[in-house]
């Protein structure tokens, strides 16, 4: 029992990764924007993150370079997209493909470091009750965050006038243009801080996650952040449970190479990316319904007439 307890602690750590870069992408396809760079950005922030400890020894000051690594690079790709005119698409793929081969780059000085000795976080009283503790009540701070964040999200988008507007105008652009918002300047807004957000689960990974720094570390989970704002159709609840599901299908290879279960390591290491494609084939089949959810100028861009 005490395994699937860890089992369970270690589905909620890997869905904490996938969930912060998943709603900083669902806050801008929110307002209509596709970016396409999160593996890059969440490169270059895990880097960003892991330098900051390693000079600093501050967790707080390794998540805030990672938030503003993810920023910075989130400002460039909006004014390319938003103000030049650039494609969305293409955009993203060659910001993914900087971050990638930047991250590789700044890194290889910091392949051998190793960051201070990590804190073991519980909750008083509730870390002691048998099973349960061990489960839910030992994780980093970020975890218990990420479910607040998106409680917040929730009331943020449908109980605000600004999350009305910011949805209006992915609904809508020149409709809230003619309103009298300046649709670009939320947009960009959107985007740097879709970016932070990117950058904080950079960072949580080469700061919390697994605390050291290897070349491609991210691994696939932006493109997994990515697809989960479709399986999600645009709900933040439904990316919270969306983002434990694939953390536990990547937490169950190695629970079954410790069970002794005789499965070839290639296949379970593919199991979360092959997760990832069953589910969006499926979802794919009914168009009308991804239709109906997502925002109206996803992909779209939008130039003011005056």
């Amino acid at each position: 029992m005490e395994s699937y307890a860890l089992l369970i602690a270690a589905t909620l750590n890997a869905g904490t990764v996938l969930a912060i870069a998943a709603l900083g992408l669902l806050i801008n396809e929110k307002v209509g924007v596709v970016n396409l760079g999160a593996e890059g950005m969440m490169l270059c922030a895990a880097i960003a993150g892991f330098a900051a400890v390693v000079h600093t020894g501050s967790d707080l000051l390794g998540f805030l370079a990672g938030m503003g690594a993810g920023a910075l690079l989130g400002a460039i790709f909006g004014v390319m997209v938003i103000y030049l005119g650039t494609n969305q698409y293409a955009t993203g793929l060659a910001l993914s493909l900087f971050g990638v081969g930047f991250s590789a780059f700044v890194g290889i000085s910091y392949v051998q470091e190793k960051l201070p000795p990590r804190l073991q976080f519980e909750i008083p009283f509730l870390a002691d009750i048998p099973l349960l503790g061990a489960a839910f009540f030992k994780q980093h701070p970020l975890v218990y965050g990420v479910i607040a964040f998106v409680m917040a999200l929730i009331w943020f988008f449908y109980k605000t006038r600004t999350g009305l507007v910011l949805r209006s105008v992915g609904e809508s652009p020149e409709s809230a243009h003619a309103l009298g918002y300046s649709v670009r300047r939320i947009r960009f807004l959107a985007v740097m801080v879709g970016g932070a957000l990117c950058g904080l689960s950079g960072a949580y990974i080469s700061v919390v996650y697994t605390p050291l720094w290897v070349e491609g570390m991210v691994a696939g989970k932006g493109w997994i952040a990515l697809a989960l704002t479709t399986f999600a159709t645009w709900r933040p609840a439904r990316i919270l449970l969306g983002a434990y599901l694939f953390g536990g299908v990547t937490m169950l290879q190695f629970h079954l190479q410790g069970l002794g279960v005789q499965v070839p390591s290639q296949f379970l290491s593919a199991l979360p990316y092959l997760a990832t494609v069953v589910v969006l084939a499926m979802i794919s089949r009914n168009p009308v319904w991804i239709r109906v959810n997502m925002p109206a100028s996803l992909g779209k861009p939008f130039h003011p007439s005056s």
